[in-house]
């Protein structure tokens, strides 16, 4: 009887023990869990505060590069009122800025970096001083490329972009053979236009102007009715030196290749393929 009893009470607490490792169990199972949902937000959370940091990081960029901005436009509007002239150095122009009350709100800029604004500044009122002056110079109609700077002085003494341009007559003047140099650079393209359009003009030309020196004249007799072979008669040996490269460069291009050419590979392999279908037949 004795027995039976222990055995129960053995299988009792067997079962008991069981149990108990069963709820130890899922209790760390549960722990375990718990830790893994902590950690992960524990991570979100660092996620998220890096996450802001870097917007908040971001705004802050924005909000300086609008504020610098916002610095460059008003310095450019206080270089735009007061610095008028491109005789002004940047010495000069610093001290007068500062008598302005909008100087405080430009002095985010470095030192540097107004320097670059005011140069670039200045280069913007050199080239629409020099704008005006060529457009002056546009509207003189009895203009050539030969007119010297003394007889187009006497017309444009009185001309507020004269004027305004520069106080140093040499300088004027200066400006002045510079526009004319670009005119006859233009004029000069036009010309070699000119003679790309005249059909007269060939490969054979070279070696007929070589058997008739007639066949130049007709050439030249041709191109005169064009003002780009006019407008260079101050410049005559200029302009035959063109005329006379061109019908050389022709010469040696030799004739135009015909329309219709075709590649010497793709002839031969043309050919061969009909051969060969020709002998299956």
């Amino acid at each position: 009887m004795k027995e039976i009893i222990f055995k129960e009470f053995i299988t009792r607490l067997d079962k008991n023990l069981s149990n108990v490792n069963e709820e130890i169990s899922e209790s760390l199972k549960e722990k375990e869990k718990q830790e893994r949902i902590e950690a992960s937000l524990r991570e979100r959370e660092k996620e998220v505060h890096r996450e802001l940091a870097a917007h908040f990081r971001e705004r802050d960029k924005e909000r300086e590069n609008h504020l610098h901005q916002e610095n460059v436009e008003s310095f450019n509007a206080l270089l735009i009122d007061l610095i008028r002239s491109p005789s002004v150095n940047w010495r000069e122009a610093k001290r007068i800025l500062k008598k302005d009350h909008r100087w405080e709100l430009v002095e985010m800029l470095s030192r540097d970096e107004m320097e670059q604004l005011f140069d670039k500044h200045l280069a913007n009122l050199i080239k629409k001083k020099r704008e005006k002056f060529h457009q002056m110079l546009d509207e003189l109609k009895d203009l050539n490329l030969s007119t010297t700077w003394k007889e187009i002085r006497r017309q444009i003494k009185d001309d507020s972009r004269y004027l305004k341009f520069s106080t140093s007559d040499r300088k004027c003047e200066r400006e002045y053979y510079e526009y004319i140099k670009e005119r006859l650079m233009v004029a000069k393209n036009n010309f070699k236009q000119l003679l790309q359009e005249t059909k007269l003009l060939t490969y054979k030309t070279k070696q007929l102007i070589e058997e008739s020196e007639q066949h130049l004249q007709d050439i030249i007799n041709v191109l005169q009715n064009d003002k780009r072979y006019l407008i260079l008669d101050d410049f005559a040996d200029d302009r035959r030196q063109i005329l006379i490269n061109y019908i050389s460069e022709l010469h040696h291009q030799g004739p135009p290749k015909p329309i219709t050419a075709t590649d010497p590979s793709t002839s031969s392999s043309s050919s061969t393929t009909t051969s060969t279908t020709t002998r299956r037949k």
